[in-house]
């Protein structure tokens, strides 16, 4: 039986929960409601509530208040999507409830809770039910009820989460969109194993094992090598934030043949590579394949071992981390204001983020669907761009929420522009009045752009499902339009065809198609061809993208 909550034993239950979240995060990526392989939500909590585990291992709290606004912060910073914003804002509430405190009871932890509860609802502006926002709130007043009763901290949050265990099988009949594809709500499924693992913790249980998969990523030891024979020359160590979606297969396989002592540690973000070549930029030129090269260190280990030799003290092959943490140090941390207006995009695929450079974005955030950036790495955009205010176009409505956390935790003044899809933020720069003092009217301006503009993509299912009609079989090609189920086939053509037909009736006069990383440019030509016969009077481009999972993001004006 626990009647009091320490600091100590919150912080070793947010690791628990973290835990179990990050065992089941896959499981919660599959409860979508389209079979399309975006499904994040797993991730994105796992990820948010990771950044938790890293700042409180860092410290020993010695009040409950302490463990509970590091916790807090962190999730801030690192929130990822719609369910990540939502799981930081319900901790941030929690941690306002616990402050001041060094322990607290149970009244006083389901107290939290609905404190945790009311951010969450104050923060969305249009709370919708069925989703995790029901499923909180439904187990923080069950939890007030019961504290009324019982001292027993156990007893509070095992009642909580029962409740919500009733609430989350309801999420199926109080969504529409969630009762067609008959899942439950991933986020509310989310929280609950989160809950459930900080009630593990209570109870004294082990903390489930991690799969391999999600072992910390790995680091070399860059102070041991051999001098008897320096075979490969250059200690090359390097950081790649991903742009594509594929395995690291033939790059370990490449990296390989022209070197040794290879090791490559990634995260769902990005990947390190330390490798000793005689080459090396012919290995840099490979990783780019796979995504945006952001930081690397090469060091001849022959002219190392002559220093030594020499009785001079050699130069040091430091981790890239520390590297990093020395370049922060010598920039401001925010740049200092050049300029009235500044424009940050995110997006995925070079060709996308070239493209939003040159209609004027001052800097560019990865990300888009399945790889939605930490609200700490679009406020970290911002603070980099030498404005006073800051238009972030998010260019996804899974990650809109993360971007407007942002202008609390900047002196800049930051304004969201809710780009749903990447054409929309495309058309939105393309109608920036770059004279003009006004930001209100270039709110105004960009932001009815949005409307002007009609979004299709064109992926594939990932598993068999019967959606909306629709047979849809795994691997078949998947046509979205506006977001919504346009068309299923295991023709890619026909498809295209369909979306021409669609654009012929939609009257479009522009029309562009942003070809992925898995399209060769011979068939992006053909798809835009196809296009310009079926919209004779229409201006047809093609363009390289460079997105991964959509093979086409086409925009129609």
């Amino acid at each position: 039986m626990n009647e009091l909550i320490s600091g100590a034993l919150f912080k070793r239950m947010v690791l628990h929960g973290a835990a179990c979240i990050t065992k089941e995060k896959q499981a919660i990526n599959d409860l979508n409601v389209f079979p399309v392989p975006d499904g994040d939500t797993g991730t994105n909590m796992s990820m948010t509530i990771g950044a938790a585990v890293t700042e409180l291992g860092k410290i020993d709290p010695e009040t409950l208040d302490k463990a509970a606004s590091v916790t807090a912060s962190a999730l801030l910073r690192g929130a990822r999507g719609n369910s990540g914003v939502i799981l930081s804002l319900l901790f941030r509430g929690i941690s306002k409830g616990f402050k001041g405190m060094e322990t607290a009871d149970a009244a006083a932890f389901a107290a939290a809770m609905q404190e945790g509860v009311s951010s969450a609802y104050k923060a969305v502006m249009k709370p919708a039910e069925g989703t995790v926002l029901t499923v909180s709130r439904l187990a923080a007043k069950r939890a007030v009820e019961v504290a009324a009763e019982s001292s027993d901290l156990e007893v509070v949050l095992d009642a909580a989460i029962q409740e919500g265990k009733v609430a989350l099988e309801q999420t199926i009949d109080m969504n529409p969109v969630l009762k067609k594809a008959g899942v439950v709500d991933a986020g509310g499924k989310g929280f609950l194993l989160i809950l459930e693992g900080m009630l593990a913790e209570m109870r004294g249980e082990a903390m489930p094992e991690i799969d391999l998969e999600e072992k910390p990523q790995e680091k070399a030891n860059f102070n041991v090598f051999s001098t008897d024979e320096i075979t490969f020359a250059f200690d090359t160590v390097f950081i790649v934030r991903k742009t594509v979606d594929k395995p690291l297969d033939g790059l370990r396989a490449y990296l390989n043949g022209i070197g040794d002592s290879l090791v490559i540690g990634e995260d769902d973000e990005a990947f390190k590579v330390h490798v000793h070549t005689n080459t090396p930029g012919s290995a840099l030129n490979e990783a780019q394949k796979y995504g945006t090269l952001e930081l690397a260190k090469i060091e001849n280990m022959r002219t190392q071992y002559d220093d030594v030799a020499a009785g001079k003290k050699a130069q040091s092959t430091d981790d890239l981390d520390e590297i990093e943490a020395s370049l922060e140090a010598q920039e401001p941390a925010v740049a200092a204001p050049e300029k009235k207006f500044g424009f940050l995009a995110v997006c995925a695929g070079d060709g996308l983020a070239t493209l939003f450079r040159d209609l004027g974005a001052d800097g560019v955030v990865s990300g888009g669907q399945t790889m939605n950036p930490s609200t700490e790495s679009i406020l970290d955009g911002i603070n980099r761009i030498p404005a006073e205010t800051v238009f972030v176009l998010p260019n996804n409505g899974n990650i809109i929420m993360a971007a407007q956390q942002c202008d609390a935790l900047t002196e800049k003044n930051v304004v969201v522009i809710p780009s749903k899809t990447v054409p929309q933020g495309i058309t939105a720069m393309m109608n920036v009045d770059f004279d003009t003092d006004d930001q209100q009217s270039i709110t105004d301006t960009m932001t009815e752009a949005l409307s002007t503009v009609t979004t299709a993509q064109i992926t594939y299912a990932a598993r068999n499902s019967d959606f909306d009609g629709f047979d849809i079989k795994e691997g078949d090609y998947l046509a979205l339009e506006e977001g919504k189920l346009f068309g299923t086939d295991s023709d890619l053509n026909v498809l295209l065809k369909n979306l021409a037909a669609d654009a012929v009736e939609r009257e479009a006069s522009f029309i562009s198609l942003y070809f992925g990383s898995d399209v060769s440019e011979e068939d992006a030509a053909a798809a835009g061809k196809l296009f310009e016969e079926a919209c004779p009077d229409a201006e047809v481009s093609v363009l390289s993208g460079g997105q991964p999972v959509y093979y086409y993001v086409i925009s129609m004006e």
